[in-house]
């Protein structure tokens, strides 16, 4: 019969083969033709890694220490489908570290310390462990704790991945013990390379011989918006219903990918041009004070696979060209909804889109500002030699107090309201310039009122700066 410290050491010793047998399964996985696509193409060296070139570009931190055959503990902070747990299990080869899993989603205290005490032995072997855990966030204060201890003497490599903004996730213990890096996004051109990769790789479906229809590549990438696992997922199901041709090979249509995608598919063409023409409809719904119809198109581009952000953007556009000073707030509601997407993802931010596209589409509209700005980018090219007036600059010396650099300028809060009436803030060939006349509509109404009261102090001012008036050309526009 064996004792309870021998039936431990024989349990610890079945772990022990059963962590090895995993790791076989993993290797496995990636040459197993009947394994996802996505598992099949996970890269097993930095160079078939596909993006996060501002960690992994030469020369940068990630890159050099993977080369050194280091690691340290880190959080990998990213949105989901970038290449994290790829990344941490890079890290476990690069430094011949044991690599250890545990989801934060199904996991708790009892989970960790039963990972912790197989560190513990395998360090006691020589052997170092590299603990990832996927979804960090979801663990709270305590279980956070629960690493503190053994990352300090050295038991464990952590790596955490999260989706959320650890500062606000992982509390300041764990942060402190370990490095942040931020993953971002495939671009583009990095989701075309993984698309390729895939179409001709042995390892993923290179043998099938596939081409892409006119459309399809720009519809997956678009789709996928970044997400390499999504583009993978689509990039398998779609290619189950690819046919034949007779010239060889398989040929994937935009309806084969609108089959699977779950989602119908704008009409893709090769200029983009159906998609910028929902845009270009969302835009001027908006500008026409159409908060239904923009609603509408809005959905459109969602259900097309657009980008919300992309529609986040357009809105600021909106608010600075459109609404201008009518409704100054229009910015402030239109990067908030930009920042609950960013913070608390798709579901809730593309609502709070939602919510600044009618608040946009109800502001009142002004192009004033915009048409203003406009004018004095184009004085400024054109007048970009006139020196700026003496009494305006700055005198930080003797020197330039005795030439006269300050001399005579009239401190605004020295005068009633913080105004001195009939000074002049132009070089004196431009005095009397006007480009901003605020309109009739909204918080510009306000602004109206007060343009009005001010030129009537100038006009009432005796001690005006240039009392011979305007000399340039009046910039007006209605």
């Amino acid at each position: 019969m064996m004792n309870e410290s021998q039936t431990d050491l024989f349990s610890q010793f079945d772990q022990e083969k059963a962590d090895q047998k995993a790791n076989e399964q993993l290797d496995k996985e990636l040459n197993d033709e009947f394994a996802p696509l996505a598992s099949r193409m996970r890269p097993r060296t930095l160079e078939e890694y596909v993006g996060q070139s501002h960690l992994l570009g030469e020369g940068r931190p990630l890159r050099t220490i993977l080369n050194k055959g280091q690691c340290y503990s880190m959080i990998l902070w990213g949105p989901p489908g970038v290449g994290k747990t790829t990344l941490a299990l890079l890290f476990a080869k690069a430094c011949n570290a044991h690599f250890e899993q545990i989801p934060a989603v199904t996991s708790g205290v009892k989970d960790i310390r039963e990972a912790v005490d197989r560190a513990l032995l395998r360090k006691r072997n020589g052997i170092k462990t590299l603990l990832f855990v996927d979804e960090v966030h979801r663990f709270n204060k305590s279980q956070q704790d629960a690493f503190l201890p053994h990352i300090e003497n050295g038991t464990i490599t952590f790596i955490g991945a999260t989706t959320e903004n650890p500062s606000f996730s992982l509390n300041s213990a764990l942060l402190s013990r370990a490095r942040v890096y931020v993953l971002q996004k495939l671009s583009e051109d990095e989701s075309r390379t993984l698309l390729y990769n895939a179409l001709n790789s042995q390892r993923g479906l290179g043998k099938e011989d596939i081409h892409l229809a006119d459309g399809v590549e720009k519809a997956i990438i678009d789709l996928a918006a970044g997400d390499a696992r999504y583009l993978l997922n689509i990039l398998e199901m779609a290619s189950d219903l690819a046919s034949p041709v007779k010239t060889g090979g398989k040929i994937l249509t935009l309806a084969m990918v609108g089959a699977v995608a779950g989602r119908k598919l704008i009409n893709y063409d090769k200029g983009g041009d159906a998609y910028y023409e929902l845009i270009s409809a969302f835009h001027k719904s908006v500008r026409g004070s159409a908060p239904d119809a923009a609603l509408y198109w809005y959905s459109r581009i969602l259900e097309a696979g657009g980008d919300p952000l992309y529609v986040a953007r357009r809105l600021l556009a909106i608010a600075t060209e459109d609404i201008g000073l009518a409704d100054p707030k229009a910015m402030t509601v239109c990067l908030n909804a930009w920042d609950i997407f960013d913070r608390i993802g798709a579901y809730e931010g593309e609502r709070a889109i939602a919510e600044a596209t009618v608040y946009c589409a109800l502001a009142p509209k002004s192009n004033h500002l915009y048409e203003a700005f406009h004018k004095a980018r184009e004085d400024a090219k054109q007048n970009g030699e006139l020196d700026v007036p003496i009494y305006l600059r700055n005198a930080p010396t003797k020197l330039m107090e005795r030439l006269g650099y300050k001399a005579t300028y009239r401190y605004a809060h020295d005068y009633q309201g913080a105004y001195a009436a009939g000074e002049s803030f132009f070089p004196e060939e431009l005095t009397g310039t006007v480009y901003y006349h605020p309109s009739d509509r909204g918080f510009e109404l306000t602004l109206s009122k007060k343009e009005e009261y001010l030129k009537q102090r100038d006009e009432l001012e005796k001690d005006k700066r240039y009392p011979q008036g305007f000399k340039g050309k009046r910039v007006q526009f209605e």
